[in-house]
């Protein structure tokens, strides 16, 4: 339905085309969801999770989509839990670039915990569909229904919580506030919109070169598809998660990066099901194989690590999740190319 697979030289200039749109992009697309954020009385944390959570999503999207639509399940499967996982390392490459405290410290907030709770639970959503391969409500699996459903309750949980938190993180003298960054724009709101609004498209056109690029490098090599998708595209879609969370370190906007991150995370599980809706020979789950249940076990491990690291929240260097994260992801590489 996608035609044919494009030549190895063709995927490979094409990948790297649309990385350096993404990059590009990905810059100017913090600034203005952080002024969003701030113009428009969300905060910070959910700011992260709806504007640029959204945004930062739709190249993966629409990858999810072009694997999906060209009967690849691992691979449309793959690309969603690998934009989890991939993202969530971004975070130990962040703790890096800020050198007063841990990244997870420094932007302490019950909503990006709360929002790694929810990620943990959504991320359970599908292995109940792998152990029951064979239901199904037209060519998608019923439990598919419940991640959109989820998630929208999640989100009303965090926007309760913003308005009536029932405790709050300790302050420390490296812990950034949101009055502690930069002034938000003063352009019109319609203008930050309408920016918003054209980098997303920008973005997705990159993410449909993505997929088609993924799927030659696929077919090209004999690479198992599921591994490719949870690795080398994902890697690609999630550039601008990572020039968000980059740039908004370095701006001071702590929270909106880590929260940028989660929400980016949360809001790519919503990608499962679009894996399952545009699979149209059934459930994805029945037909992604072994190989996608050992990406998705692994990221859920990754996401457990990661809400721990916030409620411990070491204060120097890159803490304990710094060196767990990326080897929790290097083993559920390796074990997933075993599994294909």
């Amino acid at each position: 339905m996608s035609g044919s697979p494009w030549p190895l030289w063709i995927s490979l200039a094409v990948l790297a085309a649309a990385a350096a749109v993404i990059v590009v992009a990905g810059v100017r697309l913090t600034r203005v969801a952080d002024s969003l954020a701030e113009r428009t009385g969300l905060g910070d944390a959910i700011g992260g999770a709806l504007l640029l959570g959204a945004v930062t999503s739709l190249p993966g999207i629409v990858t999810t989509v072009t694997g999906s639509l060209g009967g690849d399940p691992a691979f449309g499967l793959a690309n969603p839990i690998g934009g989890v996982a991939v993202q969530t390392v971004w975070l130990a490459i962040a703790d890096l670039v800020y050198k007063r405290a841990n990244l997870e410290h420094a932007a302490a907030s019950l909503q990006n915990l709360l929002q790694a709770v929810i990620l943990m639970a959504l991320l359970a959503v599908p292995v109940i569909a792998y152990a029951t391969p064979d239901l199904r409500w037209g060519w998608i699996h019923p439990v598919t229904l419940l991640i959109p459903v989820a998630y929208a309750y999640g989100l009303h949980l965090l926007r309760t919580m913003q308005k009536q938190p029932m405790w709050q993180p300790v302050r420390t003298s490296a812990t950034e506030t949101e009055e502690e960054q930069e002034p938000a724009s003063e352009q019109p709101l319609s203008r930050l919109w309408l920016a918003l609004a054209g980098l997303g498209l920008v973005v997705g056109v990159a993410g449909w070169a993505i997929g088609r690029g993924g799927l030659g490098v696929v077919a090209a090599t004999g690479l198992p598809s599921g591994v490719v998708g949870f690795t080398l595209t994902t890697a690609i879609t999630s550039l601008p998660e990572l020039i968000v969370l980059i740039t908004a370190v370095r701006m001071g906007a702590l929270t909106l990066g880590v929260g940028n991150i989660i929400g980016g995370n949360t809001f790519d599980t919503l990608m499962i099901a679009v894996a399952d809706l545009f699979y149209l020979d059934g459930p994805v789950y029945r037909d992604a194989g072994d190989q996608s249940l050992v990406l998705l076990g692994g990221t859920s491990l990754m996401i457990a690590v990661l809400a721990g690291a916030l409620v411990v929240r070491d204060r120097k260097g890159v803490g304990f999740e710094g060196m767990l994260i990326p080897g929790i992801y290097l083993a559920t590489v390796g074990l997933a190319y075993l599994a294909g």
